[in-house]
């Protein structure tokens, strides 16, 4: 075979130099690429909050800091390779001073390092700190990580909700984290930092938002085979807003019309095999919950670990086979028929 220019002809792959040149065009291509990047919904550089607002200051002190220090190491490379750089003719070259054993120098180049670390240190420990005391937190709620979902617990109100965190503007809210099953990391980029749920164990994290709106977050910690589908939505809301929505929880379940699909869907719910890890209020209360509350489903925007929209179709497309949509899904593939699975939407959709 006739070699490939810029390929090595033995085992037919880019040479060195080729393939460092192609790298070196791909990379700023890239990086164009990924700046051109709008209304990025878990932005963490778009801090929409005070909290945020704090771990961004960190982050642009600390990337300043490290932007100064490249420049002087890249730039002192640069010289030491275009100065002393070996010439053909031996008279051209500069012997470099030597400067091996200079005191001077080696306590210089240690302790200008400490500096730095200890003048970054100090602002990190201290926002870590300040992060996680929650003594002037407005309100509280227990943010409990399953495979592969979020619940939340509003322990002044009693209402308890899945996969949409709802919180009031402006209102710094301190979330008491833990797991069911395994380590589990709660994040919302643009309203705060990440912090783990461990299991048997409590860790805090603030949160707060400027305006009403809704926040996208993640589970920032591997947790299994869908650990890409655990994700989260926070909305917040305006105070009087807020009163109205936690009112609405406390609630029980709507009532169905008599003879309505949505009263079949109900009796689907109880003889399907649904109880046995659901819970809606006034209908199963005696289920020891493993699964979303679904007592106000229809109130929130998202479903199966927010990666799903609420819509009937998407309900639908979920009861059929949720190990299809979610790997590894605790939700087992009930083998409902059609007219069973346009019941039970007819009364999901009920259930505001």
């Amino acid at each position: 075979m006739p070699p490939v220019p810029g390929w090595s002809s033995d085992v037919m792959r880019p040479r060195p130099a080729t393939f460092f040149r192609r790298a070196a065009l791909l990379l700023p291509a890239i990086l164009l690429l990924g700046s051109c990047i709008s209304d990025a919904p878990m932005d963490s550089l778009d801090p929409a909050g005070p909290i945020a607002r704090r771990i961004d200051g960190l982050f642009w002190l600390t990337f300043g800091v490290a932007a100064v220090i490249f420049v002087i190491v890249e730039g002192g490379i640069l010289i030491a390779a275009f100065v002393f750089r070996d010439r053909k003719s031996r008279k051209e070259a500069k012997e470099p001073k030597q400067t091996h054993g200079n005191p001077k120098l080696e306590v210089a180049w240690t302790v200008v390092p400490v500096l730095i670390l200890v003048a970054l240190a100090v602002p990190t420990v201290k926002t870590v700190f300040d992060l996680t005391d929650a003594s002037g937190a407005q309100m509280q709620v227990d943010v409990i990580g399953h495979q592969w979902w979020f619940e939340y617990r509003y322990p002044d109100s009693g209402v308890t909700t899945a996969n949409v965190l709802v919180i009031p503007e402006d209102t710094e809210v301190a979330l008491n984290l833990t797991s069911q099953d395994v380590i589990h990391s709660f994040w919302v980029p643009r309203l705060a930092g990440k912090r783990y749920a461990v299991p048997g164990h409590q860790t805090v994290l603030l949160i707060q938002a400027d305006d009403p709106g809704e926040y996208w977050g993640q589970c920032g910690e591997y947790c299994g085979l869908s650990h890409s589908l655990m994700r989260a939505r926070v909305v917040v809301m305006t105070a009087a807003d807020f009163e109205q929505w936690v009112a609405g929880q406390q609630l029980p379940a709507a009532e169905p019309a008599f003879g309505s699909p949505a009263e079949q869907g109900r009796e689907v719910f109880l003889s399907a095999g649904c109880t046995q890890c659901h819970i809606i209020a006034g209908v199963n209360d005696q289920t020891v919950q493993a699964a979303p509350n679904l007592t106000h489903f229809a109130s929130r925007g998202v479903f199966a670990g927010a990666t799903l929209d609420r819509t009937p179709e998407s309900i639908a497309r979920w009861l059929a086979n949720p190990p299809e949509i979610k790997p590894g899904s605790f939700m087992p593939n009930l083998n409902l028929s059609q007219q069973q699975i346009d019941a039970l939407v007819a009364y999901l959709e009920t259930l505001e």
